[in-house]
């Protein structure tokens, strides 16, 4: 699977993504400093009945950075522009943390052109200190302090799989572009609260999964995020962290199969 690149229209430049598959589409977004290799297990196990699509967000892959300073509902625009470039109308809807704060924020203010929406290990409403604590990783990250040991370790235990893991996340974060990467993580680190009085007007299936592990996207947030949300679910994925579906691949992409099932049982009922 090779990527893809297509121009939007300004100010958004180029756009690269992965695609597989065919039928109804579901686009995947990653989350800061990832691209969207980081779904490969969910493309391959997707695309034997979907067409996917795995978008890399603003400034990281090979699309084009947003305005340094840019806030979430920037990269909400960003994605409905993508939509319109890619000529997809009507989607499934799947994002992973900072992607999940775009995909909650799409769904929050363009409902209508979503089938559902899945919110993986999605921040909601965090504490004081908690807040405190990402807005001052933020303004490290815009003076150009990138410390990568950390939130490897913040993400991944010591067993055999998360290590693979931890070594796939590591090499992405090592090629992000700097600047992408700082505008997109002050994005994620004031973005928890942009949408969360909105959630009510989603009224597509939602799902909202958490790793049990996971302190900053917390199995709180998730059951949050879902009890707002009118058809809204949590999943809590027993003994992991913050990188769920690179190291439960198997009980997220059964999930997601469930997910995409979701509308079907709603309407039978």
């Amino acid at each position: 699977m090779t990527l893809t690149t297509l121009r939007l229209s300004d100010p958004y430049g180029k756009l690269a993504f992965r695609e597989a598959g065919s039928g109804q589409p579901i686009v995947l977004i990653h989350g800061v400093g990832m691209q969207s290799a980081a779904w490969m297990r969910q493309i391959e196990m997707l695309s034997k009945t979907h067409r996917v699509i795995a978008l890399d967000m603003p400034g990281h892959g090979g699309s084009s950075p947003l305005r340094r300073g840019a806030q979430l509902p920037e990269y909400v625009d960003w994605l409905q522009a993508a939509l319109r470039g890619l000529r997809l109308e009507r989607i499934s809807l799947a994002g992973h943390s900072m992607g999940a704060l775009i995909a909650l924020g799409f769904a929050a203010t363009h409902t209508q052109m979503l089938d559902r929406v899945a919110v993986l290990n999605g921040v909601y409403c965090r504490s004081k200190n908690a807040r405190a604590a990402v807005e001052e990783r933020a303004a490290q990250i815009n003076e150009g302090v990138f410390d990568l040991a950390t939130p490897l370790a913040r993400w991944f235990g010591d067993t055999p799989c998360e290590q693979i893991a931890r070594e796939k996340v590591a090499g992405w974060l090592s090629e992000v572009d700097l600047q992408g990467y700082a505008t997109a993580y002050d994005a994620f680190a004031r973005g928890d609260t942009t949408y969360a009085d909105r959630l009510g007007n989603i009224t597509c299936p939602l799902l909202a999964l958490t790793g049990s592990d996971d302190q900053n996207s917390s199995p709180e947030m998730a059951r949050s995020i879902a009890a707002a949300a009118p058809l809204g679910q949590a999943l809590v994925i027993e003994g992991h962290r913050h990188m769920v579906s690179l190291t439960a691949e198997e009980a997220v992409n059964t999930a997601l199969q469930e997910w995409l099932e979701t509308k079907q049982k709603v309407e039978a009922q």
